[in-house]
């Protein structure tokens, strides 16, 4: 039961990532990519950057953005981005 949730969960995040607003596909022409874009840039570095081996066009940092403010999201992201993960494991409890 638990590695059924487990395998849905992963698919449902994986499947949103893949079809997540990655930088570098022209959403940004009109408006540019602000501090919560960069933070959500940076979390999908990763798979910004397998997409664009396949796609030159989807690229890893928007280029169109406001300035340091979207760099500090992209930066705190890539930083700090999947250090959560820590949280969540269990401690080895010492007898």
């Amino acid at each position: 039961m638990k590695t059924t949730l487990l395998i849905i969960a992963i698919l449902i995040v994986l499947s949103l990532l893949l079809t997540s607003c990655a930088p570098g596909t022209q959403r940004y022409e009109t408006k540019k990519a602000s501090f919560f874009s960069g933070i959500w840039h940076g979390w999908i570095a990763p798979i910004s950057l397998i997409v664009h081996f396949f796609n030159p066009n989807v690229r890893i940092y928007e280029p169109n953005n406001t300035g340091w403010l979207y760099d500090f999201g992209f930066y705190i992201a890539i930083v700090g981005g999947f250090g959560g993960f820590a949280l969540s494991r269990r401690k080895k409890k010492c007898v």
